[in-house]
């Protein structure tokens, strides 16, 4: 342990020159005092700008332009088309009609909303009696093309 000190002494003895040479520049102290200041300035100005802006989109919300790639209409196959209708809609118009079918016809589970109850229809294109709300759009992936 005594040898480790001797090296920290040396670089004290090295930095106190510097810090002498600092201390007789006292503008050169004053600016990088400011330096930080200055900067969490800066960084508050660029979140307002980025607010602003993250506002001004939500204003321009009915300018906004769809994902083509969601809009492209998809024919769903023959199980499919048994519930939401035969003729090729958006990803987004499949994935309301289902959800309008399972509120009427009342599939959800009771206790876990996340959970839809299959009827005979909906079996035929989920595959099993119950599915999760997440797994429903992967599963129904499978039946547009």
């Amino acid at each position: 342990m005594a040898t480790a000190k001797k090296p920290a002494a040396k670089q004290s003895a090295a930095k106190k020159p510097a810090a002498k040479a600092a201390a007789s520049k006292a503008p050169a102290s004053k600016a990088t005092a400011s330096k930080p200041a200055a900067s969490k300035a800066a960084t508050r100005t660029t979140e307002a700008k980025a607010n602003s802006a993250r506002k001004a989109v939500g204003k321009d919300a009915e300018t906004r332009t769809p994902n083509a790639a969601f809009m492209k209409p998809m024919t769903p196959s023959a199980a499919l088309a048994a519930v939401i209708g035969a003729k090729p809609m958006p990803r987004t118009e499949v994935t309301k009609r289902l959800w309008d079918y399972i509120k009427a016809k009342n599939l959800q589970d009771p206790t876990n909303k996340r959970q839809i109850n299959a009827d005979a229809a909906l079996e035929a294109v989920f595959g099993q009696s119950s599915v999760s709300m997440f797994e429903m759009t992967k599963l129904v992936g499978k039946h547009l093309s």
